[in-house]
């Protein structure tokens, strides 16, 4: 039996107020199309959405998978799957009205909960009234909607404030999420020289701005609905393959320090970093293709919360602050070589441990999904 044809996206009202710059029409029809949800047709189901109401993109995707699905807020209806014209004509008149659509709803008063999947997050995805008056509370609630549920402790709790007034500036200014990431990646390069000539303090400097515009395109993409294939190669791809770098000159900067490894030091550092950093890629990647593309951070609760200290970039940097705080950054990559192994070590074991609940005949499942 043929799966049923998508619903049909539509916009019902006139709200003139923006958000990031887009009318509540125009984000309805980029989060459809992003979705792979059709805007156009005259028969079939129809997925409609209240111009008054600025909500999550999540809260669309949810309601798009499931028919005869009415969120409300106030009880008046803010997106509804409609599986018949009679429906959708009584819905759309409500949400015009701003009335009750007579439908068993969802209401958003009662704080309901779904699975972001590609957030890796289960939340309450924001949902207002789109006004002059909370055009800025909708923006810093779309902001934060966008961020990662389960990421590093840097991006999670240190900068989110100081990515938002740049996103916000760069929304306003028209720059792109490409354009953002096109600037992060020169200061990359430029922290990556800064290493190797042993200017650790500007390297940091110069890396922390890179690491905050590298939340910064990310978001500036989802808030304005402007991902694209090239987009998440371009970031995902300078993400994946600078690191490396970075504690390669680390290590050759420590020269002009006087720090200077020998021989045997530098190459055993070098290859707990190097190949730690490959290795636990690759049993990510394992993972993923073991268990349905779910990510290993997100198994278990023990496994988000290691993920903010995993030795990952970010947390990496913690420790070569706080090594040249002492002046000792060759101390700082020995540290970083060493919780590069451990961390490698935790995530073979979990890898482990999966295949050992799957031969029992268990289930991998997200915490997230079972809250």
């Amino acid at each position: 039996m043929p799966e049923p044809a998508p619903p049909i996206v539509e916009s019902v009202g006139d709200n003139l107020v923006r958000l990031w710059g887009l009318t509540m029409a125009e984000r309805v029809r980029r989060i459809a199309r992003a979705s792979g949800l059709p805007v156009e047709g005259s028969t079939g189901a129809r997925l409609l959405a209240n111009a008054d109401f600025a909500f999550d993109p999540s809260w669309l995707r949810h309601a798009a998978g499931t028919p005869g699905f009415v969120l409300t807020s106030g009880r008046v209806p803010v997106l509804a799957h409609t599986r018949d014209g009679g429906e959708a004509g009584a819905l759309r008149s409500a949400m015009r009205e701003g009335r009750s659509g007579g439908m068993s709803a969802l209401a958003y008063e009662d704080g309901p909960t779904i699975e972001n999947k590609a957030l890796r997050k289960r939340e309450t995805p924001f949902l207002l009234r789109l006004t002059p008056d909370t055009v800025r509370q909708a923006e810093r609630a779309s902001y934060f909607g966008a961020y990662k549920g389960v990421t590093d402790l840097l991006t999670k709790y240190l900068w989110p404030e100081w990515a938002l007034v740049l996103t916000r500036i760069a929304a306003r200014l028209g720059i792109t999420p490409n354009t953002v990431t096109a600037i992060g990646a020169a200061f990359c390069v430029a922290a990556t020289v800064a290493f190797a000539y042993g200017l650790y303090w500007l390297g940091l400097a110069l890396g922390l701005v890179f690491m905050v515009l590298d939340t910064v395109d990310g978001k500036l993409a989802r808030c304005t609905i402007t991902s694209s294939w090239w987009g998440n190669i371009f970031d995902h791809g300078l993400d994946l393959v600078h690191p490396p770098f970075w504690w390669w000159f680390w290590a050759t900067g420590l020269t002009a320090w006087g720090r200077a490894y020998d021989d045997a030091t530098f190459w055993w550092v070098q290859a707990a970093i190097q190949g730690g950093y490959v290795v636990q890629r690759l049993i990510e990647g394992v993972f993923m293709r073991r268990n349905g593309m779910m990510h290993i951070h997100v198994w278990r609760r023990f496994d988000s919360r290691f993920r903010l200290i995993t030795a990952r970039r970010n947390p990496n940097m913690v420790i070569l602050f706080a090594s040249l705080l002492f002046a000792r950054p060759d101390l700082g990559l020995i540290a970083v070589a060493v919780w590069t192994a451990i961390s490698c070590a935790v995530h073979a074991v979990r890898l482990v441990q999966a295949w050992a609940v799957r031969r029992r005949g268990g289930a991998i499942t997200s915490w997230l999904a079972e809250a």
